[in-house]
C-alpha cells in the first residue's frame, strides 16, 4: 500500500494545516503586545547572567530595530512581533546595563571605629531598639559619601531620631556580605543598586545635631510610634508592618510562624493591601455621592470614587516606602482609573504586563528579587484564572438559590489561595527552600480577617489620627491581627506544615517563569506547551543536585550533605545566619556535629582526631577535611601539613602549606580570594565552584584582595564587625 498522497490530498492537507494555524492565531487577537513585558524581563534577566559587563551597549539597536518591527508588523504581524521582542530584549538588557553604570561605586569602609555623621532618612523599629538610615554620611572630616548607611542604636540610647534630623555617632561599620553560598542570595548587587554602602552598630549615645522638617518620613515614624503604643507586643509590630511597611520590629518566632503557615503575603505591604485600602475609599466615596442627591446629579460618583482611591492608593504606596508590589499594584490602578473613566474593562493581562515594564524600566534589578517575583507571578495566575472561569462562575451567579453568593465566596477565597500559592511556590522554593503544606487553609481564614477587620480599622485609625482619635480604631485592628497570628502558629505547629526542601535552581525558575507565562498569555490549545516548560523547570534539582559540600565565606563551617542528614564542622564565631543559610542551601533545617572520632552515615564519613574523610558517593570522590586547634581570634592563622592527608580534594579552614602535589585544594586563602566554595562529588574528579567563579567581574562583586599587603591578609575569628 503507497503512503504517498496526490496533489488534491496535499493540497487539501496543506489547506486544513493552514486554516488551522490561522484559526489558532487568531484566538491569540490581543495577547501578543503582553510579550514585550517577557522579552524585556528576559533581556534583564541575560544582563545579571553575564559573567563579565557587555563590550556593547545593547540600547544603540533598540530604535531602528523598534521601528523596522513597527512597520513589519503592519503587514506581517508574527515577524514583526519576533523582531519586537528582539528589540524589547535588548532594551531590558541596555537599561539594567544602564542603570547599573550610573550608580556610585561600593564604598571602602574604615577597619575600626569611625566617627559618623549624617542625614537621618528612615527609623525603624526593632523588636530591642532602632535602626536608622543616614544619608550624605560623613566619616570623621571626610567628604559626604554617595551611598547610605544603616546603622543599629544602642537599646538604651536617649536620642529617638526622626527622619530629617542630623545626627553624629561613634559606630563600627562594613560592606555589605557577599553571597553566603555560591549561586546564592547576592547581598552586594541588591545593596549596589539600592544605594546601600555599609551598615553596624552604634558603639555609644548618638548626638542630635539638628531636626528635621515635617514630612511623610516623619509620618511615617510617628505612626510606628504610635501603633506600638496602641497595641502592645508582637501584634503591634505586624500592625506597623501593614501600616507603613516596616518589619524589621517583628520578632524573628512570628516571622517564622507566619513563613511556616503561609501567611508571609500578609506581612509584605502589596497588592492585597492597597486593593482593600483603595477598595473600601472607592466604596465609601461613591456612597457619599450617592446619598447628596444635588451633588449625585452634577458629577460622576463612579469617577469621583476611582479619582479619590487612586489617591488614597498614591499616598499609602508613598507611605509604606513605596515597595515593588506596591509599585505594580499602583501602575495597576492608573490603568483601571483610566479603563473605568473610558468605560473599558478594568483588569487585563495588558494592564498587569505594562505595570511589569514600569517596574522593569525604573528597577531592573527588582526582578532578581522574590517581591517582584512572587507578586507579578500570583496576580498573572488570577487574572488568567478568573478568565478562564468566568463562563463557570457566570452560570453560577444566574442562579437564583440564597446559597449562591456564599458559595461563591467561599469558592472565590478557596481558588485565590489555591492559584496564588501554587504561582508563589516556585520563587519561594528556590530563594527559601520551603512550602507551605497548609497555606489554603491558613489564607481562608487569615485573608478575610484581614479585609474585613484589620484594613477598615487602620483606615479608619488613619482618618482618625488628626483629630487624636485613632486609638480605639488601633486597639480593633490589633484584635484582628492577634486573630492572624493566633492561625499562623497554629497552622505552623501541625506536623508537616512547611518540609525544607532543596531550593530551586536559578534556571529552573526562569523555565517555570516562562511556562507560566506560556500558559497564562495564550489562548487555547497553545498554551498547553506551557506545563512541559512548568515541569522541566520544577525538576531542574534532579538535574542540577545541591553541591555534597560547603564552605563559608568566613571560614568558619564546613557542611557536609550524606544521605542521614548535613554534618558540620563549625569553629567559634560562626554566624547562625550564615549556618542557616548554608543547611537551606542543601534542603535540610537541622545539623548534625561532627564526632572526634568514628563512622558516620554508614560509612560514607570517617572521622578521626586530625581529619575526616568523606565519600557521600561510592564512585564519587574523597574529601579529607583537615581539623586542626582553634586559632585564638585577632590572631594569624598558622598552616597546617596536608601531605600527609591527600585525597581527590583537601579542604581546610586554615592556609595549608604544604600542599599535595596532585589533587584539589581549598583552604583559608581560597576564601579570602574568592568567597565561599562548593564542591559536587559524583565523578571520579570532584567539581569546584566558588562565589567570584559564579558572579563574575561585576561592578558589585568587589576586587580580589591582592596577596602581599598585610592589613588584607586574614585574620583568625575576626568579629563581623572588624571584617
Amino acid at each position: 500500500m503507497s503512503l504517498a498522497l496526490s496533489p488534491v490530498e496535499r493540497q487539501d492537507l496543506v489547506a486544513r494545516l493552514g486554516g488551522w494555524g490561522a484559526a489558532l492565531l487568531g484566538a491569540q487577537q490581543g495577547r501578543f503586545a503582553p510579550w514585550l513585558s517577557v522579552a524585556l524581563g528576559a533581556g534583564v534577566l541575560w544582563y545579571f547572567s553575564l559573567a563579565e559587563e557587555p563590550a556593547w551597549q545593547p540600547l544603540w539597536l533598540v530604535p531602528p530595530l523598534a521601528a523596522a518591527a513597527f512597520w513589519l508588523a503592519r503587514r506581517w504581524l508574527l515577524p514583526g512581533w519576533g523582531l519586537g521582542l528582539l528589540a524589547a530584549f535588548l532594551l531590558g538588557a541596555g537599561l539594567a546595563g544602564w542603570h547599573a553604570a550610573r550608580q556610585p561605586a561600593p564604598l571602602f569602609l574604615p577597619f575600626g571605629a569611625v566617627i559618623v555623621e549624617g542625614l537621618v532618612v528612615q527609623v525603624q523599629p526593632l523588636a530591642e531598639g532602632q535602626r536608622i538610615t543616614l544619608r550624605d554620611a560623613r566619616l570623621g572630616d571626610g567628604p559626604p559619601l554617595p551611598r547610605t548607611l544603616r546603622i543599629r542604636l544602642r537599646n538604651n540610647d536617649p536620642v529617638r531620631p526622626q527622619p530629617g534630623d542630623r545626627l553624629r555617632l561613634r559606630a563600627l561599620l562594613r560592606e555589605p556580605g557577599a553571597p553566603v553560598v555560591p549561586g546564592g542570595y547576592d547581598f552586594q548587587r541588591a545593596a549596589y543598586f539600592s544605594g546601600l554602602g555599609g551598615s553596624g552598630f552604634a558603639l555609644g549615645p548618638a548626638e542630635l545635631l539638628a531636626t528635621g522638617p515635617p514630612g511623610i518620613a516623619r509620618l511615617r515614624t510617628r505612626l510606628n510610634r504610635e501603633v506600638a503604643a496602641a497595641i502592645p507586643g508582637p501584634a503591634g509590630a505586624v500592625a506597623a508592618a501593614l501600616i507603613t511597611g516596616t518589619q524589621s520590629g517583628i520578632p524573628p518566632a512570628e516571622i517564622a510562624a507566619m513563613r511556616d503557615a503561609g501567611l508571609s503575603h500578609l506581612l509584605a505591604v502589596s497588592g492585597l493591601h492597597m486593593s482593600i485600602v483603595m477598595g473600601l475609599v472607592f466604596f465609601v466615596l461613591r456612597l457619599a455621592v450617592a446619598l447628596v442627591p444635588f451633588v449625585a446629579l452634577r458629577l460622576p460618583g463612579k469617577a469621583v470614587a476611582a479619582l479619590g482611591a487612586l489617591a488614597a492608593g498614591t499616598f499609602y504606596m508613598l507611605l509604606t516606602g513605596s515597595q515593588v508590589p506596591m509599585q505594580r499594584c499602583l501602575g495597576m490602578a492608573v490603568l483601571v482609573t483610566l479603563a473605568l473613566l473610558s468605560g473599558r474593562r478594568a483588569v487585563s493581562l495588558r494592564s498587569l504586563a505594562m505595570a511589569a515594564a514600569g517596574v522593569l524600566v525604573l528597577a531592573p534589578a527588582e526582578l532578581l528579587g522574590p517581591s517582584f517575583q512572587m507578586s507579578f507571578a500570583a496576580v498573572l495566575v488570577l487574572i488568567a484564572g478568573h478568565d478562564a472561569l468566568r463562563p463557570w462562575l457566570a452560570r453560577i451567579r444566574q442562579q437564583a438559590s440564597w446559597w449562591r453568593p456564599a458559595l461563591l465566596f467561599v469558592l472565590g477565597l478557596v481558588l485565590t489561595s489555591l492559584l496564588a500559592g501554587a504561582a508563589t511556590a516556585p520563587p519561594g522554593l528556590h530563594h527559601f527552600g520551603r512550602l507551605q503544606s497548609f497555606g489554603i487553609l491558613a489564607n481562608a481564614v487569615a485573608v478575610p480577617l484581614t479585609s474585613l477587620l484589620v484594613m477598615p480599622a487602620a483606615l479608619i485609625a488613619m482618618l482618625a489620627l488628626p483629630l487624636g482619635l485613632a486609638e480605639w480604631p488601633l486597639r480593633v485592628m490589633g484584635w484582628g491581627v492577634e486573630g492572624i497570628l493566633l492561625v499562623a502558629r497554629e497552622v505552623s505547629s501541625w506536623p508537616g506544615a512547611a518540609p525544607a526542601l532543596v531550593p530551586l535552581p536559578g534556571w529552573g525558575l526562569a523555565l517555570v517563569g516562562l511556562g507560566l507565562c506560556w500558559l497564562c498569555l495564550w489562548r487555547g490549545l497553545l498554551r498547553a506547551a506551557g506545563v512541559p516548560l512548568i515541569l522541566l523547570g520544577l525538576s531542574a534539582g534532579l538535574i542540577s543536585p545541591p553541591p555534597d559540600l560547603l564552605v563559608s565565606e568566613d571560614a568558619r563551617i564546613v557542611a557536609l550533605r550524606t544521605g542521614q542528614g548535613v554534618y558540620l564542622h563549625r569553629l567559634p564565631g560562626a554566624r547562625a545566619f550564615v549556618q542557616d543559610n548554608m543547611l537551606r542551601a542543601m534542603g535540610a533545617t537541622e545539623a548534625l556535629p561532627l564526632p572526634a572520632r568514628g563512622s558516620l552515615a554508614g560509612g560514607a564519613l570517617v572521622c578521626e582526631p586530625g581529619a575526616c574523610r568523606f565519600r557521600p558517593h561510592p564512585d564519587g570522590a574523597e574529601v579529607v577535611l583537615l581539623r586542626g586547634p582553634p586559632v585564638p581570634r585577632g590572631q594569624r592563622s598558622a598552616p597546617v601539613d596536608a601531605s600527609a592527608h591527600c585525597a581527590a580534594l583537601v579542604v581546610a579552614l586554615e592556609p595549608m602549606r604544604p600542599r599535595c602535589a596532585t589533587g584539589e585544594a581549598i583552604d583559608r586563602f581560597s576564601m579570602w580570594r574568592n568567597g565561599a566554595q562548593a564542591a559536587w562529588l559524583h565523578g571520579a574528579a570532584p567539581r569546584l565552584a566558588s562565589d567570584r567563579a559564579i558572579r563574575g567581574d561585576r561592578p558589585w562583586v568587589p576586587a580580589e584582595p591582592l596577596p602581599g599587603r598585610a592589613e588584607t591578609l586574614p585574620l583568625a575569628n575576626v568579629d563581623d564587625a572588624g571584617r
